[in-house]
């Protein structure tokens, strides 16, 4: 019997664009300033169309493969010239099969500037909006490095509201000094604003960044154990108490009656449920499957050897030919995040049934229809639970 959530030869197509306004304190991706680099992402442009003809010749020697879905991420997508997301959303519906709308997702941030495009953005295709606003207070802004103000913010969601029918917001939570009250209210705003979709992350401190540097130092002191923890449960609470459900660890859909699911991100879902995807852009990642074998990418990571790569058909740094056990074990840490989980037949191929039978028994797995999926206890700590049950 066919799974239901198999994403089956649909491909989704991952557009990285590294150019920030601003380097933010806590991020760990692959970004630069975007300062004077107007011939450099003209390149970039080109190299983006010409990468994305290359990995589609590959992917579809039988005609073009299905199109799942869309997704600009950064970096600033919004930083990016419409006309260029127009460009390359025009070969990316000529590369691949639509039968359809597909949902196209860019990335933003709340800024003045970058919300004057977005009029121009919906025109050039982009029909959902991931605002990357991280919070709704002044201080907390100044603190995580952002170049936007609170009020700022909202003149960016009203323009977005008018242009975009689907609108998603990024919060970061889990602030020094920040208490259960404050994210309450502060989730509470989010939701009275409109969005459809709220994804509250856990700040985490990378080693190689300037809050990492900051940590080490000893002048940065995240919420101890038992706080952060009271500021997941709010969070859930909260957002259930709004009408949202948690379909993945960090992503809440508002739940429509008679439309269960249609808030969820289609894109991350297709990536979650181990989904093909083209990634292309400097440090861009992607899954494919060649020559039968799912198969690990990553672009180049400087912008100028992606553009080199691209001109002599070598835009990967890394290609990596998963063999069945590995790419079982991605389909699990993957899966294990969403709701839906994974099916049995993964698990068994890595022999796991023993743990997993454990793990029900303590109550950080359940069963289901044939698949495993993290119990509600087990979410807040996934990655301890993955580390049982694989290693």
């Amino acid at each position: 019997m066919t799974d239901p959530l198999d994403p089956g030869r649909s491909v989704g197509v991952y557009v990285h664009w590294p150019y920030c306004s601003r380097i933010c304190p806590y991020c760990d991706f692959n970004v630069v300033r975007d300062r004077g680099r107007t011939e450099e992402q003209a390149r970039l442009v080109e190299a983006i169309l010409a990468d994305l003809e290359a990995q589609a010749d590959r992917l579809n020697p039988d005609g073009r493969r299905p199109l799942a879905s869309i997704f600009f991420g950064g970096g600033t997508a919004s930083l990016m010239a419409p006309a260029a997301v127009a460009r390359i959303l025009g070969r990316i519906h000529d590369l691949f099969s639509a039968t359809g709308p597909i949902e196209i997702t860019l990335e933003a941030n709340p800024t003045d500037a970058e919300a004057g495009r977005f009029a121009d953005l919906a025109a050039a295709g982009i029909n959902r909006l991931s605002l990357g606003v991280q919070s709704l207070d002044d201080a907390a802004l100044r603190f995580l490095g952002r170049d936007h103000s609170a009020a700022e913010a909202r003149r960016a969601i009203d323009l977005a509201r008018a242009a975009f029918p689907r609108l998603s917001i990024d919060l970061i939570y889990a602030r020094p000094d920040q208490t259960v009250a404050e994210w309450e209210a502060e989730l509470t705003t989010a939701v009275d604003l409109g969005f459809e979709h709220v994804s509250p992350y856990q700040l985490t401190i990378e080693p190689d960044t300037a809050f990492g540097r900051a940590f080490r130092r000893g002048t940065l002191v995240p919420p101890d154990e038992d706080l952060a923890a009271d500021l997941y449960d709010a969070t859930q609470a909260t957002l259930g108490d709004a009408g949202f459900k948690a379909y993945e660890v960090s992503n809440h859909a508002r739940a429509t009656p008679g439309k269960e699911g249609a808030a969820r991100s289609a894109h991350n879902l297709h990536v979650w449920r181990g989904g093909d995807y083209v990634g292309v852009g400097p440090g861009a990642h992607g899954r494919l499957t060649l020559d039968g074998r799912r198969t690990a990418t990553v672009a180049h990571r400087a912008i100028a050897a992606y553009v080199e790569g691209v001109a002599a058909r070598t835009p990967w740094s890394d290609i990596d030919p998963l063999d069945a056990p590995a790419a079982a074990e991605e389909r699990i840490l993957l899966g294990l995040r969403t709701v839906e989980g994974v099916t049995t037949a993964d698990l068994q191929t890595l022999g796991l049934e023993p743990r997993v039978d454990s793990l029900i028994t303590d109550g950080l797995l359940h069963r289901a229809q044939g698949r495993i999926a993290a119990t509600p206890a087990a979410r807040p700590m996934l990655d301890s639970v993955l580390k049982l049950l694989l290693t």
